[in-house]
């Protein structure tokens, strides 16, 4: 509930006044000075102010009004004040309205008139509020982010972004993480970075992809075995765990981990403790693990093929890694970065990227742009050059204009924080990500543009990275590379 202060030194003025708010559902206080009112501002929170001009008997000059309202504007720039008196002077109006007053109004006052102007006045302060609000957190987000260690990562969608905070900010815990997404999305490059900005960052931090090794060798490469522990072990091999002892280790596709290994797994997480293959002496390491996987392995739960109480351990916090084709906002600028500064796309091949299906996510995009460079003779990268030419035509409706790309990527959980819990797939939200980054502003926008949209918008940001088909981070990146102030 909004709460409304008047100031007035006629009683029976306050109490109509309050009597009215009161009756449409404000919160009303009172005052009949302008040291009780500075009182009560500093001490409540007041969402809009109506004060008299003149507080002393016989006093018609408005400089009392005056005085208070410049100490209010100092001290609360964006608060709200209607000023009314019964003796109105034009002059005095003016210039407390260019000041910043929200209104001026004589006595006797027009019920009417008086809530609508509070009620629009009310829906403002708590826009701009909200902006604020926003503003400061995406300023606070942004030096978080510029001073960390992000490992050269490239994104420019809100999605990565919401990734990346997350991980920076269980980085600096011990908790075992656990990193969700298809193939080629970058789930090793989070693991780097939350390796990169945690305390350990000093320590061993050792890569073991699950995937590739062969089934009969897992748990000696992660054990590690005795010489003779079974055939061609000639002597002893150190496994991935003690070599990451005191450190970190990464066991990426941890969905293709055996039940014989998950059993062992299990034990090291609880406990610290394992035994080599072939030996009966117990060891003991203290390693953090991180955990990467393309697999839904709650239905692997179901089917029996993963540990429950694994999953438990491992999963303490998820980060969950959309596919490309849902971050559209990261294509163009990790394709610029694939290319390298002496290369750029025409405004065809810029339109075939952003509506490429991207199956094999960062991966593909890589090897897409990296094939371009080698065999073209341009700058200037065409469709042709990124051989997308079927892509974008596909991408094209009856209209001639670019539909969105059909997507069909594996469901991923929601990135909030999930503790000991097996979280159900979100395909909706992930989708809900994709429609609102995959929007009709589909190339990229140049200085221009965008000092176009700051003065068609007034400098919102919000409203300018919504017209361009920005994230206001990735907006922000922009006007910081064109060096464009909102100033």
């Amino acid at each position: 509930m909004d709460s409304i202060l008047v100031v007035d030194d006629n009683h029976a003025i306050c109490s109509a006044l309050t009597l009215m708010l009161d009756i449409h559902g404000y919160r009303a206080l009172s005052c009949e000075t302008p040291e009780q009112a500075l009182d009560i501002v500093s001490k409540h929170d007041i969402s809009l102010v109506i004060q008299d001009m003149n507080f002393t008997r016989d006093t018609t000059s408005g400089e009392e009004g005056k005085q208070l309202f410049y100490t209010l504007r100092q001290q609360q720039p964006n608060l709200p004040i209607i000023l009314m008196t019964a003796w109105t002077q034009l002059e005095t109006a003016v210039e407390l309205v260019k000041a910043g007053a929200a209104d001026y109004m004589g006595k006797p006052w027009d019920d009417a008139k008086l809530l609508t102007s509070i009620n629009n006045l009310l829906s403002i302060y708590h826009l701009s509020k909200q902006n604020n609000q926003l503003t400061r957190m995406d300023s606070d987000r942004m030096s978080a982010i510029n001073d960390a260690d992000l490992c050269g990562m490239v994104f420019g969608s809100g999605a990565m972004q919401r990734c990346i905070d997350l991980a920076l900010q269980v980085a600096k815990s011990d908790v075992s993480v656990m990193i969700t997404g298809p193939n080629g999305a970058g789930k090793d490059k989070i693991a780097d970075i939350v390796q990169a900005n945690s305390l350990l960052n000093k320590k061993p931090f050792i890569k073991v992809n699950i995937g590739a090794l062969p089934m009969d060798l897992l748990e000696a490469e992660l054990f590690g075995a005795e010489a003779g522990a079974f055939t061609g072990a000639n002597k002893v091999r150190i496994g991935r765990f003690e070599a990451a002892d005191g450190g970190t280790l990464f066991l990426d596709e941890i969905g293709n981990l055996p039940l014989s290994g998950q059993v062992k797994l299990l034990r090291v997480l609880q406990t610290g403790e394992f035994e080599r293959l072939g030996s009966h002496q117990t060891r003991k390491v203290n390693v953090r693990v991180i955990s990467a996987t393309n697999a839904d392995l709650a239905d692997d739960i179901a089917k029996g093929h993963f540990r429950e109480d694994l999953f438990y351990r491992l999963n303490v916090i998820e980060l969950p890694l959309a596919p490309l084709n849902q971050r559209v906002d990261d294509i163009l600028p990790l394709a610029q970065h694939f290319v390298g500064e002496g290369f750029s796309f025409d405004k065809p091949a810029q339109q075939a990227l952003l509506t490429h299906a991207w199956s094999g996510n960062v991966r593909e995009l890589e090897n897409v742009c990296k094939r371009a460079v080698l065999l073209t003779t341009n700058a200037v990268l065409t469709m042709t050059d990124l051989g997308l030419l079927q892509t974008a035509e596909q991408g094209l409706n009856s209209a001639g204009t670019l539909a969105p790309t059909p997507y069909s990527a594996m469901p991923l959980t929601s990135n909030k924080v999930t503790s000991n819990k097996v979280t159900s797939s979100t395909a909706s939200a992930v989708k809900n990500e994709a429609t609102e980054t995959n929007r009709s502003a589909m190339v990229e926008p140049d200085k221009q543009d965008i000092e176009q949209a700051l003065v068609t918008h007034n400098g919102v940001i919000a409203r300018v990275a919504k017209s361009l088909g920005l994230s206001r981070q990735a907006l922000y990146r922009r006007m910081d590379k064109y060096g464009i102030s909102t100033k």
